[in-house]
């Protein structure tokens, strides 16, 4: 067995609402943390959530396009280059500009081990 994983994002099929959703993280075994790739068609809304339950913080790296984060009532600037870090009783949703918008997000309670969620 190897030591390492490859995949690529076009690899990966879409899932959830609209098959924005590239469950990389199952497609290469992580277990560390959480990671998923997001491919928004443009201006759309994406679903507000927080993660208070999972106690998960999360860290969002903008790859491709523009939008804003909403985060508590606050509206965050994204574009390619972009981290957004969101703690986890903070409320957030992001929103696709006029060219769409793929990110990454990272996450990984703040306090105890890392449990891969049943959905992937």
């Amino acid at each position: 067995m190897r030591g390492y994983s490859v995949v690529h994002v076009d690899e990966l099929e879409g899932e959830g609402p609209g098959g924005m959703v590239r469950k990389a993280r199952r497609a290469l075994g992580g277990r560390a943390f959480g990671f998923n790739f997001f491919r928004f068609p443009p201006d759309t809304v994406g679903r507000e959530h927080d993660h208070v339950e999972s106690r998960q913080e999360e860290v969002y790296f903008v790859v491709s396009g523009s939008g804003v984060m909403r985060v508590d009532g606050d509206e965050v600037e994204l574009r390619a280059g972009t981290f957004v870090r969101v703690d986890p009783e903070t409320t957030r949703v992001p929103v696709s500009g006029p060219d769409g918008l793929e990110y990454v997000v990272f996450g990984s309670p703040v306090e105890g081990p890392y449990v891969p969620p049943e959905w992937g």
